[in-house]
């Protein structure tokens, strides 16, 4: 087991020498984003959702979700601390999908979506587990930047926005997903940002990930 370990932590080294864009911090966050381009990232449906502006990612345009493929963990994370920075502005709807899967087209069908949504129609807000522990308050406001976080520890989940506790979720043993997402349990993957519809516009800046011991 120790010897798995340390074969871990140097694959990690060898990735983050390859693409220095993924250096990690002495506290072992490491980068996902460049803050230049979507190197490492792949959109589903049509293209023209997700772009970078001033070191950020812009997301405005018909639903689409960016998905991480880049070296990290080879974009396959079971037990993580992540964190964003993000804005959202009025009416906007978004997310952060956590031990999902790349998929060619809608709405993914593995892992978890942590909410981004201060003032959209649906009342789901911002921090909540989608449709398994939503939040009705919005701990954030509009057009001021703030900091969405996300612990996975075995079967626990919890979410923090500016350093408040939003949701801590134990999944129960022999959880019955919802009918309308089956793969919405626990397991390991990857993170997507979504594209909810062409009236919203969100920024994300300052995508890290630290990998926790399983």
């Amino acid at each position: 087991m120790k010897y798995l370990g340390f074969l871990a932590m140097a694959l990690l080294f060898t990735a983050v020498l390859a693409h220095p864009q993924n250096s990690a911090s002495s506290e072992g966050w490491i980068s996902l984003f460049d803050s230049k381009s979507l190197d490492g990232w792949k959109f589903s449906d049509k293209d023209g959702t997700f772009s970078v502006e001033d070191g950020k990612i812009v997301v405005h345009g018909p639903r689409s979700h960016l998905y991480y493929v880049g070296p990290v963990q080879n974009h396959n994370f079971k037990n993580f601390e992540f964190k964003a920075d993000v804005m959202t502005t009025p009416g906007s709807n978004s997310g952060i999908y956590l031990h999902t899967a790349y998929q060619e087209e809608g709405w993914p069908d593995k892992g978890f979506e942590v909410q981004v949504n201060n003032s959209h129609t649906d009342w789901k807000r911002t921090g909540g587990l989608y449709d398994i522990k939503d939040v009705r308050e919005a701990p954030a406001a509009d057009n001021e930047w703030f900091t969405e976080r996300i612990i996975v520890q075995g079967k626990r989940i919890r979410t923090y926005v500016n350093d408040k506790l939003i949701v801590d979720y134990t999944e129960p043993a022999n959880v019955t997903p919802p009918k309308e997402h089956p793969g919405r349990v626990l397991s390991s993957g990857t993170f997507a940002l979504q594209g909810h519809d062409p009236k919203s516009k969100v920024f994300y800046k300052n995508i890290l990930v630290k990998p926790l011991p399983d």
